[in-house]
């Protein structure tokens, strides 16, 4: 399995015409995945889409292709990784308005798949910070969820 240790991130770069495909590719699912992301986060810890509480299911999923604003790629043994960033139209930009997610395929000719939705728990001066909303500033890292 690939890792932050074991591959080398790409830097940030708007996506190229393979990174727009692959976003084509996931878009259904990670519009589903993240509408299912933010119900099962709501019954736990809300703090994730705090940012987001105010939207709908159809306002947090209301992005498309030309929402797409940066993406950073691994390439792997057996496929290559993409990272990304999207933006949530119905935020303001200046704010928490983004989305990061990782998606694989296998190359020109395989089916990309989602890997997942960026979900952040950190610890900040002993308290836990949770957030899945992320702002234009946030760096694109690697991220295993």
């Amino acid at each position: 399995m690939a890792t932050v240790d074991t591959v080398e991130l790409g830097p940030p770069h708007e996506p190229k015409e393979e990174s727009l495909n692959v976003f084509r590719e996931i878009e259904h699912e990670l519009k589903k995945r993240l509408v299912h992301t933010r119900h099962e986060h709501n019954k736990h810890e809300k703090e994730y889409f705090a940012a987001v509480d105010h939207l709908t299911d159809a306002e947090l999923a209301g992005f498309g292709l030309d929402d797409f604003r940066e993406v950073r790629v691994a390439v792997s043994a057996y496929g290559i990784i993409l990272f990304g960033k999207v933006r949530i139209p119905a935020m303001p930009e200046d704010g928490p308005a983004y989305i990061h997610f990782r998606a694989f395929t296998g190359g020109p000719d395989d089916q990309a798949k989602l890997h997942s939705i960026h979900t952040e728990e950190k610890e900040v001066s002993g308290d836990r910070r949770f957030r899945a909303i992320f702002t234009a500033s946030d760096a694109l890292e690697w991220f295993d969820t």
